[in-house]
């Protein structure tokens, strides 16, 4: 799947002490920026203004400039900012009655939405590939690529997962208590099989679309924000992955190098059977999951979008006791 080896001195045991490195760091930053109100504020807000001014100046000749890296970074960032203002943003009316975001459906919708986006994003990039007919390695925005059947089961795993996006009416804050007064923003439908079937859909689209950078931006960037929802941030995966991934898009465009060459520099070994299936298990994730709401939707009678549809499971009454 992976060739660790490479010109520059790069091996297995360099490239595995690279990988823990990242996993810890993103994991630790983003239990720090949202455990901490205004460390959040600085690093998703002041962090990425400054950066931005850096990439088209003193970076311009190394930092990432194609649309997709581009808008990942920035659509990443947008989401942070958005989930920031929904858990801390409010006030008090003139006849004394309190308001917060959080209480706003109309914009807890930009929730699913820039999570949808983000998806849509992957998506074409998928089609994108696929349709580029490559059946060698082939270098597509410094990346090499190779095309095939792969890349349009996993843009379908993507959609569907896309459409089992459900609850998002129920999005709500975690109640503050001595050991976490983060104030996480929590979506008690978000449950496992869901984010198991977008992490298989995502590692996927990373190992098709940009396979040199999956050792770190498919496996460490995902399994971060994930051990992070089922252990101490249980609930709030969506924020904790636009945290982590705004993180790493910020370091990836800071110091692309890190990932294209050297000694961490892990590349995929374009094996097609590999691609097959990991397409394969990616759709197949993403189709079960979509046929499960569809028998909680027929079962419950129940809008999957504005209603939560699976308020008897466990995970989820766990999830909805941290709730406020």
């Amino acid at each position: 799947m992976f060739v660790f080896d490479n010109a520059s001195g790069g091996t297995i045991v360099t490239a595995i002490l690279a990988w823990l490195v990242v996993f810890a760091a993103l994991f630790c930053l983003n239990e720090v920026t949202r455990r901490f109100k205004w460390i959040g504020f600085a690093a998703f807000v002041i962090l990425p203004i400054v950066l931005t001014v850096m990439w088209f100046t003193v970076l311009g000749d190394t930092a990432y400039k194609d649309w997709f890296h581009l808008a990942k970074v920035y659509s990443s960032t947008a989401g942070c900012i958005i989930f920031w203002c929904i858990r801390f943003v409010g006030g008090t009316r003139k006849d004394g009655s309190k308001w917060r975001l959080a209480d706003k459906k109309a914009f807890l919708f930009l929730a699913p939405l820039i999570l949808a986006i983000n998806i849509a994003e992957a998506c074409a990039r998928d089609f994108q590939v696929g349709g580029m007919a490559l059946t060698v390695p082939t270098a597509v925005d410094g990346l090499k690529v190779i095309s095939g059947p792969w890349n349009y089961m996993n843009a379908v795993a993507g959609i569907l997962n896309m459409l089992t996006i459900t609850g998002w009416w129920g999005i709500t804050i975690r109640k503050k208590t001595p050991k976490d007064g983060s104030r996480d923003m929590i979506w008690p439908d978000m449950l496992w099989f869901w984010i198991i079937a977008y992490d298989l859909w995502n590692f996927t689209y990373t190992y098709n679309c940009i396979p040199a950078h999956s050792w770190y931006a498919g496996l460490a960037l995902l399994l971060a924000p994930t051990l992070c929802a089922f252990t101490v941030g249980k609930g709030a995966w969506l924020q904790h992955r636009a945290q982590t991934l705004a993180l790493w898009c910020m370091f990836a465009q800071t110091f692309p190098s890190f990932q294209d060459q050297g000694k961490f520099f892990v590349e995929s070994s374009f094996n097609p059977t590999v691609y097959t299936v990991l397409g394969a298990i990616a759709l197949i994730s993403n189709v079960l999951v979509f046929a499960y709401m569809l028998y909680r939707v027929a079962k419950l009678k129940k809008n999957p979008y504005t209603n939560d549809i699976y308020t008897d499971l466990k995970q989820y009454k766990e999830i909805k006791e941290l709730a406020e």
